[in-house]
């Protein structure tokens, strides 16, 4: 057996635009959706707000992914800003960590007329879909923002080259 520096599972023909991206870092957010069949949310850090009348928040996000698909039946969500201590729910909404009897049981949610809503969060958006549009891989969804909620200015979730840190307050 050999032990080696380098990363097992590093690709050998790295994107380089999909590194650019990482470099880049971003707030991560939680985006949650309900219909008739049922809840969906997926951890988003793609995303920017555009202030104006209304206000809009936009996003990239996986168009195969449950949440796409409930955005589109119920055109509601509720986005939600995590916090380092929320880490361990931002893997489970983005599949890359076990979520026993699924993601919305590691947490308690509330819900509203945008969608199940984080209780513990206190900064978050309700929005209304106003498009989607695919863009490269992914789907660009503008939403109008109808409501907002600010709680404490707690230390953000960031995630930055494929690991997480704490942003500055």
């Amino acid at each position: 057996m050999t032990i080696h520096s380098e990363h097992p599972f590093l690709d050998p023909d790295p994107d380089p635009v999909r590194r650019f991206r990482g470099r880049l870092g971003g707030a991560v957010t939680l985006w949650t959706a309900a219909d008739a069949r049922g809840r969906a949310g997926l951890t988003v850090s793609s995303l920017m707000v555009a202030a104006g009348e209304p206000a809009r928040v936009l996003a990239l996000l996986d168009p195969d992914s449950d949440l796409a698909e409930t955005l589109q039946r119920s055109e509601r969500a509720v986005v939600s800003l995590l916090t380092w201590e929320q880490r361990g729910l931002a893997d489970a909404f983005a599949g890359v960590a076990p979520a026993p009897g699924g993601a919305f049981r590691m947490a308690e949610f509330e819900d509203t007329a945008w969608g199940p809503r984080l209780v513990t969060d206190g900064s978050w958006a309700g929005v209304v879909l106003e498009s989607t549009t695919e863009v490269g891989w992914s789907a660009l969804v503008s939403c109008t923002v109808e409501h907002v909620e600010i709680g404490a200015d707690e230390a953000a979730l960031v995630h930055r080259r494929g690991r997480y840190a704490r942003a500055e307050r």
